[in-house]
């Protein structure tokens, strides 16, 4: 076990080595001058050049990508020209809050999703494995922006059950700042109202982001059943007098749920992704928000940062399912 996960973290190294050149690369053939839009529109060409090379900009470029590696090794993310402030702080600030809404809307899709999967396929061609497989082609259909302002007309206009936007009500304190979630961290100061609040402004935002997760979740976990429910060792156990219930969690369950583990660390990654859309939408002031803003007045220090902590947290996330998968599978681990 200890050698596959040498062997995944040092894959996982050259691969955010490789997402930081294309990052840089990409960030440095973008039009713009990256020294005019950091001094500002009423800068002067000579304040324009002392920028420039103060930042290392009139360096050619190998040697500006070497610079910015051992800034990234050293915690300097550079400085964002949309908040003033270093982007290292501002994501500090903003990541706690993405974490926060993508694991949420994460266990939601598989809270709801294995369960469904599992009744789609014990009812096989019924009325309820007709209906769930419409939530999942609807899941994939339904873009996850207009999803988003459908909730908001219908749950958050018309009814009044949920907030509009933000984290917090206006007359809501922010909870003490231990992990920057505003849930856990009002749990651990003992203020259930305030988790209450964060959790109710977060449901419409994560309801948004969940459903395309919840729709693979589903379909891949009815395929996976419906195989191994065909399988000679379930029709064995059922002629034993075996119980449905014994048959479907022991026997059939346990063996189709690897597959499902695959596709939730993958949509765990189109999750993250998918908050730049999501977060614009609710203004949830998250990580995709504040990409989206810097985008906007391209600011490339922190589209660079956002894209570089979104990837590294996909691929740890594929790392954790890798060893899981292992752990899971004795043949996985007999490869190793």
């Amino acid at each position: 076990m200890s050698r596959l996960i040498l062997k995944r973290l040092a894959l996982t190294a050259l691969m955010l080595l490789g997402l930081a050149v294309v990052t840089f690369t990409v960030a440095n053939i973008a039009p713009g001058d990256p020294a005019r839009l950091a001094a500002g529109p009423d800068a002067t060409q000579e304040m324009v050049e002392r920028i420039r090379v103060e930042r290392g900009l009139d360096q050619p470029l190998p040697l500006r990508f070497a610079y910015y590696v051992s800034d990234l090794l050293t915690g300097d993310l550079g400085t964002s020209v949309y908040t003033g402030r270093p982007v290292a702080e501002d994501m500090a600030t903003f990541l706690p809050a993405t974490l926060e809404l993508v694991l949420f809307a994460i266990t939601l899709a598989i809270v709801f999703g294995i369960p469904l999967g599992v009744a789609a396929a014990v009812r096989q061609n019924k009325a309820s494995d007709h209906l769930i497989r419409l939530i999942a082609v609807s899941g994939v259909a339904l873009p996850m922006f207009w999803l988003g302002l459908m909730l908001q007309w219908y749950l958050a206009l018309e009814l009044d059950l949920f907030p509009l936007r933000g984290r917090l009500g206006v007359f809501s304190d922010v909870p003490p700042t231990i992990t920057g979630m505003y849930t856990v961290d009002a749990l651990l100061a003992g203020r259930l109202d305030t988790f209450a609040e964060a959790l109710r402004h977060m449901l419409l935002p994560a309801l948004a982001l969940s459903l395309p997760a919840l729709a693979a979740i589903i379909r891949v976990n009815r395929a996976e059943m419906l195989e191994v429910l065909g399988r000679d060792y379930v029709v064995n156990a059922r002629a034993q007098g075996i119980g449905p219930g014994r048959i479907i969690g022991a026997y059939a369950l346990k063996n189709a749920i690897l597959p499902t583990l695959a596709m939730i660390g993958l949509r765990f990654g189109w999750m993250l992704g998918g908050t730049v859309l999501v977060e614009g939408v609710f203004d949830f002031p998250g990580i995709g928000l504040y990409a989206a803003k810097a985008a906007v007045s391209s600011d490339f220090e922190p589209i660079m940062a956002v894209t570089l902590a979104l990837g590294a947290a996909f691929m740890l996330t594929n790392l954790v399912i890798d060893l899981l998968y292992a752990a899971l599978d004795p043949r996985v681990r007999a490869q190793i």
